[in-house]
Order: C-alpha cells, then sequence, then structure tokens
C-alpha cells in the first residue's frame, strides 16, 4: 500500500505540459529499441524489441552482438544516455533539448566507435502523423528534464503494481514491458488458444507485425501517458468475445472507450487520487481481466495462480519458506 495523494510516489502529470517532451523522448527510444530489435532474435510477440523499467529510467537489457554484449539505458535522474558493453567500455551523451536527427547521429556514431555498428529502419512506427525519418527529423526538440523524472516515477510505481498483477497468473504471461512504438507499458495474459488472423492497421508496421503480435488469444492490460488530461491505463480482450464490454468493471471512474479502438479505460488521476493507489489499479486489472477471461471462457482454474506457503505470506515469501 502506498499514501494517497503523495505526489513524490504517485506523481502528477499533466498530459498538456510535456506533450512536445514526451513526442520528442518517444522518437528517442524508437531508435534505441529499433537497435535492440536489429540485433536481437525474434522471440515471439515480438518480446525481444522491449525496453524494461529500471531504478533510474528505462534499459535495453543486454543485447547480442557477436560474441560480444551491450547495454543502453535510459537515465531520467542524471538525464543521460549511457551505453555500455560487457568488455567495461562505456559511451555517454546528455538528455537535454536536441533534435531527433541529433540524437540518431550521436548515438550510431558511439556505437560506431564501440564497434557496435548497427543499422535499423529510420522510419518512425505505430505514430499517426509521423513519417519523417529519424536523421531528417529536426521538428522534435523538446527535453524537459523534470517532466521526464516525474514521468519515470509514474512507471516505477505502475510497473511494480503490474508485476504483482503478474504473479497472479500461472499460464503465459508476457513480462512487464514498455513498448517502444506506442509509448506504453504492457503486461498480457494468454488463455493459450489461437487467435484469428488480426486485420494490421498500425502506421508504417506491414500486416505481419500485428499477426504474430495477436496470434493467440489475450487479454491485455497497460498504462499510455498521453490519454486524456493525465495519461491512462487500459485494459482489451483480442479478439473481443460477446458481451465483453458490456461487463461492469471497476474502480469507480472506469469506463468502456470506443475512440481508441474499443478498451476499458481507467483515468491515471482516479489512481494517484486514490486513499489506496495500488488496491485501485489491480481492481481495474483484476475485473477487466476477469471480463475477457469468463466472457471467452477461459479454463481460469488452470490459469490462476493459488496462494503458496503459510497463511498471511505473500506468494513470494510463502515460497522463500516451502523450497
Amino acid at each position: 500500500m502506498t499514501l494517497a495523494h503523495d505526489d513524490a510516489v504517485w506523481p502528477a502529470l499533466p498530459a498538456d505540459e510535456w506533450a512536445d517532451t514526451r513526442n520528442t523522448v518517444h522518437m528517442w527510444t524508437q531508435i534505441v529499441g529499433k537497435i535492440r530489435m536489429a540485433n536481437t532474435p525474434v522471440i515471439n510477440h515480438w518480446w525481444n524489441v522491449t525496453l524494461y523499467v529500471t531504478t533510474t529510467g528505462l534499459t535495453t537489457s543486454p543485447i547480442p552482438y557477436g560474441d560480444r554484449t551491450f547495454q543502453i539505458d535510459f537515465d531520467f535522474e542524471d538525464h543521460r544516455l549511457e551505453i555500455a558493453t560487457n568488455a567495461g567500455e562505456h559511451r555517454s551523451l546528455k538528455l537535454e533539448p536536441r533534435t531527433v536527427a541529433n540524437f540518431y547521429d550521436e548515438v550510431m556514431a558511439n556505437l560506431d566507435e564501440l564497434g557496435l555498428s548497427t543499422r535499423i529502419w529510420t522510419m518512425p512506427v505505430e505514430v499517426p502523423g509521423v513519417d519523417t525519418p529519424f536523421e531528417q527529423d529536426v521538428d522534435h526538440a523538446s527535453y524537459d528534464a523534470e517532466a521526464m523524472n516525474r514521468y519515470w516515477r509514474s512507471l516505477v510505481q505502475v510497473d511494480r503494481v503490474f508485476h504483482e498483477f503478474r504473479s497472479r497468473f500461472v499460464g503465459k504471461v508476457s513480462p512487464v514491458h514498455f513498448f517502444w512504438g506506442g509509448f506504453d507499458l504492457a503486461v498480457t495474459r494468454f488463455s493459450g488458444r489461437t487467435a484469428p488472423l488480426h486485420p494490421g492497421g498500425a502506421p508504417h508496421c506491414g500486416p505481419e507485425v500485428m499477426h504474430e503480435a495477436y496470434s493467440h488469444e489475450v487479454s491485455s492490460a497497460g498504462y499510455w501517458p498521453g490519454g486524456g488530461p493525465e495519461g491512462a491505463f487500459y485494459s482489451y480482450a483480442y479478439p473481443e468475445p460477446p458481451g465483453y464490454r458490456e461487463v461492469p468493471v471497476g474502480p469507480a471512474g472506469a469506463y468502456w472507450n470506443d475512440d481508441l479502438g474499443g478498451e476499458f479505460i481507467l483515468p491515471y488521476e482516479v489512481v494517484r487520487r486514490a486513499d489506496d493507489p495500488d488496491a485501485t489499479l489491480l481492481e481495474f486489472l483484476q475485473t477487466t481481466y476477469e471480463a475477457a477471461a469468463n466472457s471467452a471462457r477461459w479454463d481460469r482454474d488452470a490459469l490462476e495462480a493459488r496462494q503458496m506457503g503459510l497463511p498471511g505470506l505473500s506468494a513470494a515469501e510463502g515460497a522463500a519458506r516451502n523450497p
């Protein structure tokens, strides 16, 4: 449980006040994410391309390069991009107002110096109306360090609660990961059944991208900082089962939205202002999952975790005492 209304824990993040910074950093994360994608073997549902929340920002995790590895980290406390190799080599650049083109050039030059030259497709993806290649983009050039720090701190809290929700499922479930295509943090549960071919449609993404992403039946939830006054949590099912959108979900303030393709929405500010933000977010995650699983007749007995260990212990504590 976290303290309600504690802005240091669940920070306010008015979407309009940092939109230019968000849009610039979105392009930066696409560059870094595509570097990871270019160097890693494909994993189901594109799990090889994502970024992860850290104690200072976002990371690629280790990326293979021949018999070497390297890692790229966004540090939103010291506001630097760090590149490190397993041989102890380091490069660093300052996160500050700079064009996407400048960021792209400097990151690629640093990789070249480290012997990690990587070619990527420089077209942004999944962003309607944005079709300027990274090396030519001089329009996105904002960086508000305080806003980015607040956003990262919101990611820390969401990531923590998403991991708690993830622990309740023993079926196939994704890591909690940051998709740089949509600039959102997400976690996805799978029924184990295949899904009908997805129609595709994401900007600058071939249909095969969505075909792989949605090859199997899912209930997915996430956090996107661009929706509504302060961003929003979302939850959807693919394919959408009959009656799904009519199922009542919690907490108060959650609602069905058709504008984003059909999904349940919970405004971020509802969570951060709650008496118990963790419980409020978990209620949204659990009730929207149940709406999908029950409507689609998932085998919930086989897929959901049961408490381990002694009464009153968390699953982790129970496992530690009863290996």
